[in-house]
């Protein structure tokens, strides 16, 4: 998918006030993790009302289309090895300021609202499994607890991640091994991967459900946050990251596969736990209470990674001027960036109060969208700008195609996601102007 070119020695042993704890294979789990995360759990029911029982078709393509901005990720962060992610990127492609304040925005947006998110989907029905407690307090309890782990370290939140994302895999596992047995057995219905909603031509139910299925690669971006404590990130980050997609990819088309043959597509669909009731259906003694705890480890996982990204991306910002100073510091035995964590979930703890964010949720959707297009032009950008350093280099076309891709997706969303993604950049904008007239006060 792409070259490598050397300008001269490795990059990775900068000057930083973070601690590189953070190994290939510790990156590898963290990417894996992200991606891998809850929403599998409920997403093939909501697939299959797409497409059916072809629930591998969506799935692939949405994998084609995150590995086209996955390579641009990967040349600008073996680039520009900082933590910022797309904030920095934009910042160096782009003169207006207001754009790389923008995109920075956008990502916090994003992460601290899909943070709350993730927060009260654990309060919710998963915990009531084993522990009936109000959801909104008990939300906030845990993204007190993550905020404690993500600034006791880098490392201890790796070490975390590696753990949950072995259960999170594991689940999956058990669904794909569960249809074998029965398929062993001569039970499901191998014809009906095949199987399409008669009422729409296949390609638009592909594409139509491909615009759901990219939702849950989206993750493989916060990675670009911690690039700052990666070891040796121009060999270390491109192995990671695409191996963590594609990984993620197989498993995904796995359980699709497994999905459609032990259930039809109606019965999928009006599940809300699908996987759930695809164990069910293979007759293999699994207690249901297994998967409410898996789902909790996933959704933990998920929350754990969304706060780091999002303090990393805080970090960044202030540490390039477009954000206060003050969210720059960091502990001084720890190397975390506490006030930047602190300041984070605080944000997330608010956005908790509102309940219902699946809405919201989209709108997440949307705003990272925006951040793709930008990473996508700013590796075409700053092409011009060398580096003493070996780094990732992408083909050109790959960019080009990924700015398409995402351009696409935002043609799917629906009028209301577009005002609460609207909604955010606004607020940003008017961040930024007071941020501006202050600074000049």
């Amino acid at each position: 998918m792409a070259s490598t070119t050397t300008t001269g020695q490795a990059a990775g042993d900068t000057d930083s006030k973070l601690t590189r704890r953070i190994t290939g294979p510790l990156l590898f789990l963290f990417i894996l993790g992200d991606v891998l995360g809850a929403g599998i759990y409920a997403l093939m029911g909501v697939l299959s009302g797409e497409v059916g029982g072809a629930l591998w078709a969506p799935l692939a393509l949405a994998l084609v289309l995150a590995l086209l901005t996955a390579g641009s990720y990967a040349e600008l962060v073996t680039k520009y090895p900082k933590a910022g992610g797309a904030a920095i990127f934009a910042q160096r492609a782009f003169k207006p300021p207001i754009i790389s304040f923008l995109v920075g925005f956008s990502m916090l947006a994003a992460g601290v609202t899909s943070a709350a998110g993730l927060a009260i989907a654990f309060a919710g029905e998963y915990l009531k499994t084993f522990l009936d407690v109000p959801t909104i307090p008990a939300a906030m309890i845990f993204l007190v607890l993550v905020a404690a782990l993500n600034a006791r370290g880098i490392s201890e939140s790796m070490k975390s991640n590696l753990v949950m994302t072995v259960i999170e895999v594991s689940g999956l596992v058990i669904v794909v091994v569960a249809v074998a047995v029965m398929l062993g057995g001569g039970g499901g219905d191998i014809s009906r991967v095949a199987e399409f909603p008669s009422e729409t031509a296949p390609g638009l139910a592909v594409l139509g459900g491909a615009v759901i299925a990219y939702y849950s690669f989206v993750g493989f971006e916060t990675s670009a946050n911690v690039a700052e404590e990666v070891r040796d990130p121009s060999r270390v980050y491109p192995r990671a990251l695409f191996g963590a997609l594609l990984a993620a990819g197989v498993v995904y088309i796995l359980v699709g596969l497994a999905s459609s043959i032990a259930l039809p597509a109606d019965d999928l669909s009006s599940s809300s736990g699908p996987l759930l009731a695809v164990v069910a259906a293979t007759g293999v003694g699994i207690p249901e209470w297994v998967f409410s705890l898996i789902a909790l480890i996933a959704v933990a996982n998920g929350a754990l990674l969304t706060m780091i990204m999002t303090s990393r991306v805080t970090y960044g910002m202030a540490e390039q001027g477009l954000l206060p100073s003050v969210l720059g510091r960091v502990l001084p035995n720890r190397r975390t960036p506490w006030v930047a964590i602190v300041a984070t979930t605080i944000l997330a703890l608010l956005l908790t109060l509102v309940g219902d964010l699946s809405t919201l949720a989209s709108a997440v959707v949307l705003l990272l969208l925006f951040v793709f297009i930008s990473t996508n032009i700013a590796v075409l950008v700053l092409r011009r700008d060398r580096v003493e350093h070996k780094h990732f280099r992408v083909w050109t076309f790959v960019p080009v195609l990924g700015v398409a891709s995402c351009i696409l997706l935002l043609t799917q969303q629906e009028p209301i996601v577009w005002a609460f993604g609207g909604g955010f950049l606004v607020l940003g904008a008017i961040l930024y102007v007071i941020a501006r007239a202050t600074k000049r006060s």
